[in-house]
């Protein structure tokens, strides 16, 4: 595996990561570290479901990552916890820069079988704490910038599954699909800052890579080949989006699988009919249907069957 370059890119910078002692929230935790960030390696070290806290995997990150890292391990998903790991930044660092909400946690059930507090609980952990980071670090972040300090960084980390669905994925596509929401208006909100705010979608082994179990030849190969691909390059895009050469990159969904690096098309129109000026019945919205929109419809295919295909990660995979 290649080492990140050790250059000082990012010299200077402060970055907060939630779920950063895992994973891909720790590729990303120790490249920007290895590029000259200092870290705040925020994870309460709970089990995939969000059960199980373990507060030492996030003190162990920091103290190998050395000076220029620290740990918080409360629950991100209380308001007043998110507001301290932003208060821990800038007392530890003297500011924050770059925010990375990587956190997250899945519980599976078909919708048929929902179970309300489970679906309440990925919300919180997914969405909801992303949310409060971001309530608490913006304010510093527009009047660092308003103070001359080098606008910031935000990057969401979304998922595939919130954009294609997949079954039994209820709570955790709602809540990554939210994430997307969630960087417009952020990006959008905090664009006379200079601060750029971007969502990316990962592809990479992990516990959630881990956990799945193949419903079809398609589902099973995808999981072969995820398994495979690490979390570096995950890191590396993140790493750019952070970086002054990305200073005019917002508002965008992007992907990344090895070396693939996908920009997603976003929500818009495709087709359009006008309806009758007398009113429209069943019959006649139904030809109208037919005619203009049934061809362009989206097929319910899952994420899984969607990225089947052999990942791009050495340079022998090139075709």
């Amino acid at each position: 595996m290649n080492e990140p370059n050790m250059d000082d890119t990012l010299s200077g910078r402060v970055a907060l990561v939630t779920g950063g002692a895992r994973g891909i929230g720790l590729a990303i935790s120790r490249h920007l570290h290895a590029l000259g960030a200092s870290v705040v390696v925020a994870d309460s070290g709970v089990s995939m479901s969000g059960d199980a806290p373990d507060p030492t995997l996030a003190a162990a990150v920091a103290s190998d990552l050395g000076p220029r890292a620290v740990a918080f391990t409360h629950d991100l998903s209380v308001p007043e916890h998110a507001t301290a790991a932003v208060a821990l930044a800038v007392s530890s660092f003297g500011g924050l820069d770059l925010i990375i909400n990587n956190a997250a946690i899945l519980r599976e059930r078909f919708i048929f079988k929902a179970d309300t507090a489970s679906f309440e609980a990925v919300l919180r952990t997914n969405l909801n704490a992303a949310f409060y980071v971001l309530a608490a670090a913006t304010p510093h972040l527009r009047e660092q910038a308003r103070l001359g300090r080098a606008p910031g960084r935000i990057v969401n980390m979304t998922s595939s599954t919130g954009l294609y669905g997949n079954f039994g994925q209820a709570a955790y596509a709602s809540s990554k699909a939210g994430l997307v929401g969630l960087t417009r208006v952020v990006a959008m909100d905090m664009a006379r800052s200079g601060v750029t705010c971007n969502a990316v979608a990962p592809f990479a082994a992990t516990r959630v890579t881990e956990a799945i179990v193949p419903s079809n030849p398609e589902q099973a190969r995808y999981k072969q080949y995820a398994s495979r691909v690490p979390a570096r390059f995950v890191a590396e895009l993140v790493a750019f989006l952070c970086s002054p050469a990305a200073h005019d990159v917002t508002g965008q969904l992007f992907g990344v699988r090895g070396r693939e690096v996908f920009l997603f098309s976003q929500p818009r129109p495709i087709e359009r009919f006008i309806s009758p000026a007398d009113g429209a019945g069943n019959v006649q919205l139904a030809g109208l249907f037919r005619e203009h929109f049934q061809p362009k419809f989206t097929p319910l295919g899952t994420d899984l069957e969607a990225f089947n295909t052999e990942p791009v990660i050495e340079e022998s995979s090139d075709g």
